[in-house]
């Protein structure tokens, strides 16, 4: 039984300090390692081979390779960074704007259609005029999407 064993207390405070900095930093260093990945990935300037180039670099040699690209080309991982969170944002605003019109055309789109078939001689300026009221009024096929637009005819007054 000449195996040394170490208790709890044979661990003095400070060593335990130093090797929650050491965990700590080599939590970081792969947080920063797959960041860099990341922007090597999301960057559309860089070619492929510059890019293979990028990542063979930082995989062979990682701390090297990593502080390199940081020095070289950190400044701009934030506004990449930012330039990509604001097209998935502007994505997912149009993706609820489409869906909460539920398919439904605007006032505008409703009064340019209109503009169209009267140009086009489908309608006269009357039903044009009368169409163009319930649009604004908030009566129109603008709001009641589905449904027919009600429209009456002058004979039926």
């Amino acid at each position: 039984m000449n195996a040394q064993t170490y208790l709890a207390y044979d661990y003095p405070l400070l060593n335990m300090f130093w090797t929650m900095l050491l965990v700590f930093l080599w939590i970081m260093w792969f947080v920063l390692l797959f960041r860099v990945i990341g922007d090597i990935f999301r960057d559309d300037r860089l070619s492929g081979w510059a890019k293979t180039g990028w990542l063979v670099f930082c995989l062979l040699l990682p701390f090297l390779g990593v502080f390199v690209y940081v020095i070289a080309r950190g400044k701009n991982m934030g506004r990449r960074e930012t330039e990509h969170a604001g097209a998935r944002q502007e994505e997912f605003n149009a993706y609820i704007r489409k869906t909460a019109s539920g398919g439904r055309r605007s006032s505008v789109d409703e009064l340019a259609r209109l503009s169209e078939i009267r140009d086009q001689g489908a309608i006269t300026d009357e039903e044009f005029r009368r169409a163009k009221e319930l649009v604004l009024s908030g009566h129109g096929p603008a709001e009641h999407a589905g449904r027919a637009p009600t429209t009456s005819s002058p004979s039926a007054r």
